[in-house]
């Protein structure tokens, strides 16, 4: 499928990752966006929700229900609402990439566990590419159906990755006993219809641990990496608009020196286009920020060791939550399975200063 444009469709477009998925989308050189839907904005400019692309697309908002078939499907919607149609927009388009929880679990008794609710459409749950191109790369490129990832799941499991490898028999190979994994993150993992949370008086200036234990997306990190070590996952929202960022302290089965951990992490992402490390001696961004990365597909990863414990290793990861955690990692996902050059319309290097 790489010759011509690849006519895509956004469905629940109006809020932040729909923006995203616009954003990126329009400026494609192998994409023509066809429909952006919006049930409660049908009619109005596109650019009325998403002021950045004024002068860029002229497109409406239109009803969902007035959507015609497209090479690839975008859901942007809220979670639970794509499983409950996903038979409709199956019969839509050959190629659907959903950014909700909906398809993230293969497991439809983990996702009801973690979601508290019945899954809508279980027996679509396999037939659904977990959407993290670093992990599965060569599954995607024959998928017709990619999942989203949780942002906070993304960030975590791209610096846990390079410590958990598998060996040519299969089996897997564990440094990590024990992770605490204390994440920081932006306003706008939270969307972009207002609560009493994201209030700005409330918002402004906070540093709130709003999830000590038990967020949902850790069931992402076991479903990726596995259940052999023990994790404990703590999200905290800072005065920040997109960016997360992890701090793992991973406490290892033996000691391991700085050069060790280059050799780890340069072999497990060597080829990765869009993973950076970030470790450097001097300066003032010797390790991930997500500032840096806002509006790019970056993750950013650096690491340092315990002279104190050398079984304890510090590992720093960075994305923009709305990119690599959602719209960006989508797009790198429909370039795959559509044979293109998965780096397209993703190459933005972010800004500094901003």
């Amino acid at each position: 499928m790489t010759a011509g444009a690849v006519t895509a469709a956004i469905v629940g477009g109006s809020g932040y990752v729909g923006g995203e998925l616009l954003r990126l989308l329009t400026g494609h050189p192998r994409v023509s966006v066809r429909a952006i839907t919006s049930a409660s904005q049908p009619g109005i400019f596109a650019h009325n929700a998403h002021p950045n692309l004024r002068g860029v697309t002229d497109l409406k908002f239109t009803s969902p229900d007035t959507l015609e078939p497209v090479d690839v499907l975008f859901l942007a919607q809220r979670h639970g609402d794509s499983a409950k149609q996903i038979e409709r927009w199956a019969g839509l388009a050959p190629r659907i990439i959903d950014t909700s929880a909906d398809f993230r679990l293969r497991d439809a008794a983990e996702w009801e566990k973690w979601y508290e609710e019945k899954h809508p459409a279980p027996r679509w749950l396999d037939k659904f590419v977990y959407g993290l191109p670093e992990f599965h790369r060569e599954e995607l490129k024959n998928a017709k159906y990619a999942s989203g990832v949780g942002c906070n799941a993304t960030v975590t499991n791209l610096a846990l990755a390079p410590l958990i490898g598998r060996r040519s028999d299969g089996q897997t190979v564990r440094r990590i006993e024990r992770v605490v994994a204390d994440l920081k993150v932006g306003s706008s993992e939270g969307g972009s219809i207002a609560s009493a949370s994201s209030h700005h008086p409330e918002r402004s200036g906070a540093v709130r641990s709003f999830m000590p234990t038990g967020h949902r997306h850790q069931s992402e990190i076991r479903q990726e990496l596995g259940t052999g070590f023990e994790l404990t996952f703590s999200v905290t929202s800072v005065e920040l608009v997109r960016g997360a960022l992890v701090t793992a302290h991973c406490f290892l089965d033996e000691p391991v020196t700085e050069r060790e951990l280059w050799q780890l992490f340069r072999k497990a992402y060597a080829n990765e286009p869009f993973v950076r490390l970030v470790s450097a001696r001097s300066g003032i961004h010797r390790y991930p920020e997500p500032k840096l990365l806002a509006g790019t597909n970056w993750c950013d990863l650096g690491f340092a060791t315990d002279a104190d414990d050398p079984r304890h290793v510090v590992v720093i990861a960075a994305i923009d939550n709305l990119m690599k955690g959602a719209a960006g990692s989508a797009v790198q996902c429909m370039n795959l399975m559509c044979g293109l050059d998965e780096r397209l319309g993703l190459t933005f290097p972010g800004l500094h200063p901003s």
